[in-house]
């Protein structure tokens, strides 16, 4: 079982921690707030009350001895950012392997990184990131990114694709997509095509109707341009 240590309880940390220990991992849950440690107790395998910037604190519940660490200190006010510093040179000096920082802006993740962050996280602006997206892009449902500016995305097939081949809609040729997999959507079974089958090889004589589920791979600026109706 993976071992992470969240130190930083805050609306971030909290609900980080409560998820990795609802997936089965191990967390120990690390803040300075009394509070916020009781209001975790009995939800994650361990929480401590403890100042992160205390190397021998952190090795005494072997947090030295963690997979993986994930600082979500708050930044904004006191000294939380100098905190977090600290607390990822701590961890990279007692031998942790990956260390996420929570960075509230860019410049505050390059000092991360540059400390010994072996990655930063950006809950803010990758939010916003992908809330401009669904808003100007409604028609993707959701998508994984597995290259900058790139992804693998599910649409549902709008009116205008009922009917048509994967040939008629020619959607690498107009879009600059590919078509990867088909599930056939809700009036599947009206059209005699099994709702919910799979199509995983789609060819070029293969039928879409209105609402099938397409699964799309493009770059996020072509995926945006395919047609919402």
């Amino acid at each position: 079982m993976r071992r992470f240590a969240v130190i930083g309880l805050g609306r971030f940390g909290k609900k980080l921690a409560v998820a990795l220990a609802m997936s089965g991992a191990e967390v120990i849950a690390i803040d300075k707030n009394r509070e916020a440690i009781e209001l975790l107790t009995d939800q994650v395998s361990h929480a401590v009350r403890l100042d992160s910037t205390d190397e021998e604190a952190l090795k005494a519940q072997g947090i030295d001895k963690a997979d993986v660490a994930i600082i979500g200190i708050g930044q904004g006010t006191g000294r939380g950012f100098e905190s977090a510093i600290l607390t990822v040179v701590n961890l990279r000096q007692m031998g942790v392997k990956r260390i996420y920082a929570r960075a509230e802006d860019l410049i505050a993740g390059e000092v991360f990184s540059k400390v010994g962050a072996t990655e930063v996280i950006y809950p803010e602006i990758e939010s916003a990131q992908r809330w401009a997206y669904k808003l100007i892009a409604p028609q993707i449902g959701e998508k994984i990114d597995f290259a900058e500016g790139y992804s693998l995305a599910r649409i549902k097939a709008p009116a205008s694709f009922d009917g048509k081949t994967v040939m008629d809609l020619q959607l690498r040729q107009k879009y600059s997509v590919n078509l990867v997999l088909i599930k056939r959507g809700e009036h599947a079974n009206e059209k005699k095509a099994g709702k919910g089958k799979i199509i995983n090889v789609p060819m070029p004589s293969t039928v879409i109707y209105e609402n099938d589920i397409l699964m799309v791979a493009g770059s996020d600026h072509d995926l945006a341009k395919l047609p919402q109706e």
